[in-house]
Order: structure tokens, then C-alpha cells, then sequence
């Protein structure tokens, strides 16, 4: 890799990084201070994160496009500014307001308008990835970027609950904010504009930004199988890992009795075993598809690793000792970390040409599984007195049905390409390409 392809790297890191640390802090706040201080319960806790999400996933395709059309250069900083701003605004609320009665609405809102702002984050990174790398270095670098993200969750447990301990939680979003603003100054300053003649992603076609508005996002998702079946997957990767996002520190806290330091901690440690898979699934992806193909590379990991993640979660949840209950936790979500980049980058591939409008498409889904996980769990667990053990077993029901969908994904939208796409990417255009 050289300098300037490092660099791109490093920059989405540090934007994934801000932004997941800032999607977290949330929940961090919320166990710490704001649900005892509001008398808040968790189910209406639960709201709020969902709000953040719903809004996420309703403006990723319109995301997508933006990403299409203008680069995802110009993507990504709107959503750092954005982000900086809705940060901040959280923090606001408790300055603002001394009921629940105005605190709950006014979470409920700003969060909403959060997720829409941040909607373009995973598509852009993996179109910035797909526009300027080389195709055998796509995967790992995508693992290093989704990894980035959860080296952002991991440490918000820790950080933000110190932040809040010496500024107040308040305090501690106005600071949270001010730091996203940073490093959306930085991608402003260091990433490289969207040229005419920028990297056009290897195999994939490129195609104009009015060529684009040809069809819709629902008559592009019926003709590609793959993407359908891809983006149903991932729905089950994004409710198994919000389940933990969102819920893991109350588990350890108030469920498991621990204290604030032990919770922290534990809750610190599955998100760091996913920081690490994800860049090592990239690497060992593309060092199987050089090998064995791209069957192996992809689905055979990503249905092995879902699958063992399953089973991992499984332990952890029958697990008595704190010890064993981290330890198998944090292999499940390790272990599911490393199909982050072969996920991605597949996304990118089978848009044929529209990986802006395929990766928005993508992690719609993903978040669509993401969105019921912190709503479902407290429900089944609390409201319908299951228990927690049956609320995280449904976690591991939702993957194993994910995995099964890899058996009809291939490869073949590589190979095939309709007739209007091939007319598009044909035909010359007058005009100068925008990444």
C-alpha cells in the first residue's frame, strides 16, 4: 500500500472510529445517569436507540445516491459536521430540561436526526475503499475500517463513562462533539478530491451520476438476487451485533449485579475481540480467494463464521462465572467480526457499476436487523418475563438463519450484467464523471 492509500485509510478509521464511539455513548449515558435521573425504563431507553437507527436506515439508500452522485469525499464530511452538531445537542437536553416528560421527546428527536445524518458512513467508506484500492487489498483494508468502528464502541464503555465522571454527561457530549468536528476538519483537509479520472474500483463499472437515476432502489434490489439475499444476511449480522451494542453493559451492570468499574470493563472487551477480527477476516479473505476463490473467500466464511458465533453466544448465556460469560461473548463477537470485510466488499461488487446505491441498500438491511435488537431483547426478557438468556438466544437464532441464505449467494453478478446496465456503462457520456 502506498502513502496515500494508508492515509485514506487511516482517515476512514478515525471517522468510524468518532462516529460508533458517538452512536454508544448514548447507551453509556443512559445506564450511567439519564435513565436513573429521568426515571427513564429500559424499553423506552430501548426507543431512543431504535430512533437512531430507524432513521439510519431509512435515509440509507438516499444516502447511497448522495454517494453516487457527489463522491464519498463530500459524503462523509457532511456527516461528520452533522454528527459534531446532533452530539452536542444531546448533551444540550440535559443542560435544557429537568423531566422526563421533555427529555425523552427531545432524545427521541435529536437522535432521529443523528441517524440521518449519518446514514452515508458505511456506504462511502466502502466506496472510497472500492474507488482508490487495489482489488487484492479491498477486503483487508475494509476490516481494518469496520474494525476502526469497533474500536470505537469498545472504548466508549471506558472513555465516555470517565467523561462523564469529571464532566458530567452533559459535558461529556459537548466534548464528544467537538472531538467529531476535529476529525471531520481533518478528512476535509487531507482526503483527496473525486476526479474525473479518480480509480474506478477494478471491475466494477462505473457509470454517471444521471445515468443513475435510472430504475429505483426496489427494481434494482428485484433484479439482483444476490444483493437480496446479501442484504437479508446482513439484517441478521446487525441484529446480533446490536444485541450487544446496545444491551451488553446493562447485562453486566443490572442483570449480572456487577459493579460500575467491573461493567465497564466487561462490556469494553467483546467489541475489542470484534476490532480485532474484522481486519484479520479481510486479510484472510483475500488471501483465500487468491487460493481456493471466491466461494471460499466469501460465503464459506461468512456462513462458518455466523454459524460458530451462534454456538459461541449460546455458552456465554449458560455461563454462570463473569470469566466464562465475557470470554464467550467476546469469541462470539470476535469470531463474527471477520465476515465485516468480505461483506463489504461483496456489496460494493454486486452493485455492478452503483456501489453507492448497493452498499446504501446493504446496510439498510443491516440496520433494519439492528433497529428491532434493542427493542426485542428488553421486551422478551423483561416485558414478557423470559428472562435474558432467552432474549440473547434469539440472537443466535436470527444469525444461524443468516448463514443459511450464503448457500445461494454466488458470484454470478461478476459475470452478468443486464441489458440496460450494459448499455449505460457503453455508452460515452459528455459530461465528467463525479465519484
Amino acid at each position: 500500500m502506498t502513502w496515500p492509500a494508508w492515509r485514506l485509510v487511516l482517515l476512514l478509521m478515525a471517522i468510524c472510529f468518532v462516529a460508533h464511539f458517538n452512536r454508544v455513548s448514548m447507551a453509556v449515558a443512559g445506564d450511567l445517569r439519564i435513565m436513573r435521573e429521568y426515571a427513564i425504563e429500559p424499553t423506552q431507553m430501548g426507543l431512543v436507540y431504535s430512533a437512531f437507527l430507524a432513521a439510519y436506515t431509512l435515509f440509507m439508500i438516499p444516502g447511497g445516491w448522495l454517494i453516487d452522485r457527489r463522491g464519498p469525499r463530500f459524503a462523509l464530511m457532511l456527516m461528520c459536521l452533522g454528527s459534531a452538531v446532533f452530539v452536542v445537542l444531546t448533551g444540550l437536553v440535559g443542560v435544557a430540561t429537568a423531566s422526563a416528560a421533555l427529555a425523552l421527546p427531545s432524545f427521541l428527536i435529536i437522535r432521529s436526526l443523528m441517524g440521518l445524518v449519518s446514514a452515508p458512513l458505511h456506504p462511502a467508506a466502502a466506496n472510497a475503499v472500492s474507488r482508490d484500492m487495489p482489488a487484492p487489498q479491498r477486503a483487508a483494508a475494509n476490516g481494518m475500517v469496520t474494525g476502526a468502528a469497533l474500536l470505537g464502541i469498545a472504548s466508549s464503555y471506558v472513555v465516555f463513562g470517565w467523561l462523564i465522571d469529571y464532566l458530567t454527561w452533559p459535558g461529556a457530549f459537548v466534548a464528544a462533539g467537538l472531538a467529531t468536528a476535529i476529525v471531520g476538519w481533518l478528512w476535509v483537509r487531507f482526503a483527496q478530491a473525486e476526479t474525473p479520472d479518480a480509480h474506478s474500483g477494478g471491475s466494477q463499472a462505473v457509470v454517471c451520476s444521471e445515468q443513475l437515476a435510472v430504475g429505483g432502489a426496489v427494481g434494482f434490489l428485484r433484479r439482483n438476487k444476490n444483493l437480496l439475499l446479501l442484504t437479508t444476511s446482513y439484517a441478521a449480522v446487525g441484529y446480533f451485533q446490536y444485541l450487544f451494542f446496545y444491551w451488553m453493559h446493562y447485562y453486566f451492570k443490572d442483570v449480572l449485579k456487577l459493579g460500575d468499574q467491573e461493567s465497564r470493563f466487561y462490556a469494553t472487551i467483546p467489541p475489542l475481540a470484534m476490532a480485532l477480527g474484522m481486519p484479520l477476516g479481510g486479510w484472510l479473505s483475500d488471501r483465500i480467494q487468491s487460493l481456493f476463490g471466491w466461494r471460499a473467500a466469501r460465503g464459506g466464511m461468512a456462513a462458518s463464521a455466523m454459524i460458530a458465533s451462534a454456538g459461541l453466544l449460546q455458552f456465554g448465556v449458560r455461563a454462570t462465572e463473569p470469566f466464562w460469560i465475557v470470554t464467550w461473548m467476546s469469541l462470539a463477537l470476535g469470531v463474527l467480526g471477520t465476515l465485516e470485510g468480505p461483506f463489504w466488499v461483496t456489496a460494493v461488487e454486486v452493485g455492478r457499476g452503483r456501489g453507492g446505491l448497493s452498499a446504501g441498500i446493504f446496510n439498510t438491511g443491516g440496520n433494519a436487523g439492528g433497529i428491532i435488537a434493542p427493542i426485542l431483547t428488553p421486551w422478551i426478557s423483561t416485558e414478557l418475563g423470559y428472562g435474558w438468556q432467552a432474549g440473547l438466544t434469539v440472537g443466535s437464532v436470527v444469525c444461524l438463519v443468516g448463514a443459511v441464505l450464503w448457500l445461494w449467494i454466488d458470484d454470478g453478478s461478476r459475470n452478468e450484467t443486464n441489458t440496460q446496465d450494459v448499455s449505460l456503462i457503453l455508452t460515452p457520456h459528455p459530461h465528467p464523471r463525479i465519484s
